[in-house]
Protein backbone atom coordinates (compact mmCIF):
# COMPACT_ATOMS: atom_id res chain seq x y z
CA UNK A 1 0.00 0.00 0.00
CA UNK A 2 1.35 3.35 -1.05
CA UNK A 3 2.44 5.63 1.79
CA UNK A 4 1.24 8.69 0.24
CA UNK A 5 -2.06 7.33 -0.34
CA UNK A 6 -2.03 5.89 3.41
CA UNK A 7 -1.46 10.11 4.35
CA UNK A 8 -3.67 11.42 2.21
CA UNK A 9 -6.75 9.11 2.66
CA UNK A 10 -5.78 10.11 6.65
CA UNK A 11 -5.30 14.13 6.22
CA UNK A 12 -8.93 13.78 4.12
CA UNK A 13 -10.95 11.89 7.26
CA UNK A 14 -9.10 14.27 9.55
CA UNK A 15 -10.19 17.20 7.45
CA UNK A 16 -14.05 16.08 6.81
CA UNK A 17 -14.89 14.44 9.78
CA UNK A 18 -12.58 15.23 12.46
CA UNK A 19 -12.44 18.87 12.33
CA UNK A 20 -15.51 19.63 10.07
CA UNK A 21 -17.63 17.76 13.19
CA UNK A 22 -15.40 18.74 15.89
CA UNK A 23 -14.45 15.69 17.26
CA UNK A 24 -11.37 16.76 18.42
CA UNK A 25 -11.22 20.25 19.79
CA UNK A 26 -7.33 19.94 18.93
CA UNK A 27 -7.18 18.46 15.43
CA UNK A 28 -7.64 21.83 13.43
CA UNK A 29 -5.17 23.97 15.37
CA UNK A 30 -2.50 21.14 14.47
CA UNK A 31 -3.65 20.46 11.28
CA UNK A 32 -3.60 23.91 10.30
CA UNK A 33 -0.23 24.75 11.46
CA UNK A 34 1.27 21.63 10.04
CA UNK A 35 2.42 20.14 12.98
CA UNK A 36 1.13 16.65 12.84
CA UNK A 37 3.58 13.91 12.33
CA UNK A 38 2.13 10.83 9.82
CA UNK A 39 4.14 8.15 9.55
CA UNK A 40 2.99 4.86 7.89
CA UNK A 41 4.16 1.08 9.02
CA UNK A 42 4.91 -1.74 7.16
CA UNK A 43 4.36 -3.78 10.12
CA UNK A 44 2.24 -7.23 9.99
CA UNK A 45 2.53 -8.31 13.54
CA UNK A 46 2.87 -7.07 17.69
CA UNK A 47 6.76 -7.50 17.06
CA UNK A 48 7.53 -5.06 14.27
CA UNK A 49 4.79 -2.79 15.28
CA UNK A 50 6.28 -2.20 18.53
CA UNK A 51 9.89 -1.66 17.28
CA UNK A 52 8.30 1.47 15.21
CA UNK A 53 5.78 2.69 18.19
CA UNK A 54 9.46 2.80 19.92
CA UNK A 55 10.81 4.74 17.50
CA UNK A 56 8.02 7.32 16.92
CA UNK A 57 7.76 7.84 20.35
CA UNK A 58 11.49 8.95 20.78
CA UNK A 59 11.51 10.62 17.79
CA UNK A 60 8.15 13.04 18.98
CA UNK A 61 9.91 13.01 22.84
CA UNK A 62 13.34 14.78 20.62
CA UNK A 63 11.07 17.10 18.43
CA UNK A 64 11.05 20.54 19.42
CA UNK A 65 6.96 20.73 19.93
CA UNK A 66 6.94 23.88 17.82
CA UNK A 67 7.89 21.33 14.70
CA UNK A 68 5.86 17.94 15.47
CA UNK A 69 3.04 18.88 17.75
CA UNK A 70 1.68 14.84 17.98
CA UNK A 71 2.33 11.91 15.52
CA UNK A 72 -0.21 9.56 13.62
CA UNK A 73 1.09 5.86 13.59
CA UNK A 74 -0.45 4.15 10.65
CA UNK A 75 -0.19 0.74 10.21
CA UNK A 76 -2.83 -0.87 7.66
CA UNK A 77 -1.25 -4.05 7.50
CA UNK A 78 -1.21 -4.80 11.28
CA UNK A 79 -4.06 -5.53 13.59
CA UNK A 80 -7.18 -5.33 11.45
CA UNK A 81 -9.78 -7.69 13.81
CA UNK A 82 -10.34 -5.07 15.82
CA UNK A 83 -10.65 -7.28 18.93
CA UNK A 84 -6.54 -8.38 17.89
CA UNK A 85 -6.10 -4.42 18.26
CA UNK A 86 -7.73 -3.45 21.16
CA UNK A 87 -5.80 -6.43 22.81
CA UNK A 88 -2.31 -4.99 21.42
CA UNK A 89 -3.15 -2.01 23.27
CA UNK A 90 -1.75 -3.05 26.28
CA UNK A 91 1.73 -3.37 24.69
CA UNK A 92 1.95 -0.45 23.39
CA UNK A 93 0.79 1.29 26.44
CA UNK A 94 3.40 -0.90 28.64
CA UNK A 95 6.46 0.52 26.25
CA UNK A 96 5.40 3.81 26.64
CA UNK A 97 5.69 3.22 30.46
CA UNK A 98 8.97 0.88 29.74
CA UNK A 99 10.37 3.62 27.60
CA UNK A 100 9.60 6.35 30.77
CA UNK A 101 7.17 8.48 28.67
CA UNK A 102 3.78 7.87 30.99
CA UNK A 103 2.96 11.03 31.57
CA UNK A 104 4.60 12.49 28.54
CA UNK A 105 2.80 10.45 25.73
CA UNK A 106 0.02 9.44 25.69
CA UNK A 107 -2.02 7.18 22.95
CA UNK A 108 -5.57 7.77 21.46
CA UNK A 109 -6.70 4.37 19.51
CA UNK A 110 -8.22 4.29 15.82
CA UNK A 111 -9.61 1.05 13.81
CA UNK A 112 -11.69 0.94 11.11
CA UNK A 113 -13.86 -1.35 12.91
CA UNK A 114 -13.45 0.53 16.29
CA UNK A 115 -16.12 -1.08 19.01
CA UNK A 116 -17.04 0.11 22.23
CA UNK A 117 -17.81 -2.37 24.92
CA UNK A 118 -21.42 -3.21 24.88
CA UNK A 119 -22.05 -1.83 21.46
CA UNK A 120 -23.72 -3.40 18.53
CA UNK A 121 -20.91 -3.16 15.73
CA UNK A 122 -23.19 -0.63 13.95
CA UNK A 123 -23.37 1.39 16.88
CA UNK A 124 -23.09 5.11 15.39
CA UNK A 125 -21.13 5.85 18.51
CA UNK A 126 -18.62 3.56 17.40
CA UNK A 127 -17.63 5.82 14.63
CA UNK A 128 -15.85 8.42 17.13
CA UNK A 129 -13.06 5.88 16.92
CA UNK A 130 -13.15 4.68 13.39
CA UNK A 131 -10.35 5.55 11.03
CA UNK A 132 -9.66 4.68 7.53
CA UNK A 133 -7.17 3.08 8.76
CA UNK A 134 -5.70 1.28 12.09
CA UNK A 135 -3.28 3.60 14.22
CA UNK A 136 -2.59 5.18 17.07
CA UNK A 137 -2.10 8.54 17.87
CA UNK A 138 0.37 9.78 20.01
CA UNK A 139 -0.22 12.90 22.36
CA UNK A 140 1.79 14.75 24.22
CA UNK A 141 0.27 15.30 27.67
CA UNK A 142 1.68 19.01 27.70
CA UNK A 143 -0.06 19.37 24.15
CA UNK A 144 -3.47 17.90 25.93
CA UNK A 145 -3.12 19.90 29.09
CA UNK A 146 -2.23 23.42 27.75
CA UNK A 147 -5.58 23.23 25.42
CA UNK A 148 -7.45 21.45 27.72
CA UNK A 149 -7.82 24.01 30.60
CA UNK A 150 -10.60 22.29 32.76
CA UNK A 151 -9.89 18.58 33.57
CA UNK A 152 -13.67 18.15 33.47
CA UNK A 153 -13.86 19.73 29.74
CA UNK A 154 -11.94 16.96 28.49
CA UNK A 155 -14.38 14.22 30.12
CA UNK A 156 -17.46 15.92 28.14
CA UNK A 157 -15.42 15.30 24.95
CA UNK A 158 -16.43 11.88 24.20
CA UNK A 159 -20.22 12.05 25.26
CA UNK A 160 -20.18 15.04 23.40
CA UNK A 161 -19.05 13.29 20.29
CA UNK A 162 -21.45 10.59 20.83
CA UNK A 163 -24.11 12.75 20.86
CA UNK A 164 -23.26 14.65 17.68
CA UNK A 165 -23.26 11.50 15.75
CA UNK A 166 -25.92 10.18 17.24
CA UNK A 167 -27.52 13.26 16.10
CA UNK A 168 -26.51 12.83 12.45
CA UNK A 169 -27.59 9.35 11.95
CA UNK A 170 -25.74 6.45 10.96
CA UNK A 171 -26.67 6.84 7.32
CA UNK A 172 -24.88 10.53 7.43
CA UNK A 173 -22.11 9.05 9.55
CA UNK A 174 -21.09 6.64 6.95
CA UNK A 175 -21.90 8.90 3.91
CA UNK A 176 -19.32 11.39 5.32
CA UNK A 177 -16.95 8.61 5.56
CA UNK A 178 -17.16 7.76 2.01
CA UNK A 179 -13.97 8.78 -0.11
CA UNK A 180 -14.57 11.85 -2.05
Amino acid sequence: MDHQTVIGDTRRWIASFVIELNLCPFAKRVFDADTIRYSVSDARDEASLLVDLAAELKTLAATPIANVETTLLIHPHAFLNFLDYNDFLDPAEQLVADLGMEGVVQIASFHPEYQFAETDPDAVENYTNRSPYTMLHLLREESVSAVAGDPDELLEIPRRNMETLRRLGLAEVQKRLQPP
